[in-house]
């Protein structure tokens, strides 16, 4: 007899449980009003690209500067926008190794082509480069 009362305990738990997880159905007649309940998707999951621009817009702003310096060929201004890299990495370096060690160390690999590309006014090197570190940063998990 225990048994069978916890089976109909189970059983009636189990369908309001089943119950609850379904949305309720409209009654309301085909007329041009809205129905109250909206059935919308969910929103896309944010990409990793927009959340490391939102995460990382300090990063991105400096490869976009040092990018526009290479482009008008002018190295000098390059290495200095470069430069600033480092003060920023600085100071995110640790929460990305933490997320991604991969990550991590695809753009320190991408800051030492940089900086070798920079000094040897190498435009077209550089300009792969700060590529390769944009896309690498736009991939953070």
């Amino acid at each position: 007899m225990r048994f069978n009362l916890t089976m109909l305990l189970c059983t009636i738990g189990l369908v309001s449980l089943v119950g609850c997880g379904q949305a309720p159905t409209s009654t309301a007649s085909n007329t041009s009003e809205p129905s109250p309940i909206s059935t919308t998707a969910a929103s896309p999951a944010t990409s990793p690209s927009t959340a490391a621009q939102d995460q990382y817009p300090e990063l991105l702003d400096v490869v976009t500067k040092t990018q526009a310096a290479v482009e008008a060929n002018d190295f000098a201004k390059a290495q200095d926008e470069f430069d600033q890299f480092e003060g920023v990495w600085s100071q995110v370096e640790d929460g990305i190794k933490e997320k991604s060690s991969e990550s991590y160390d695809a753009i320190e690999g991408d800051m030492d082509q940089i900086t070798s590309a920079l000094r040897s006014s190498k435009a077209d090197q550089a300009t792969s480069s700060l590529q390769a570190l944009s896309d690498h940063i736009k991939s953070i998990p």
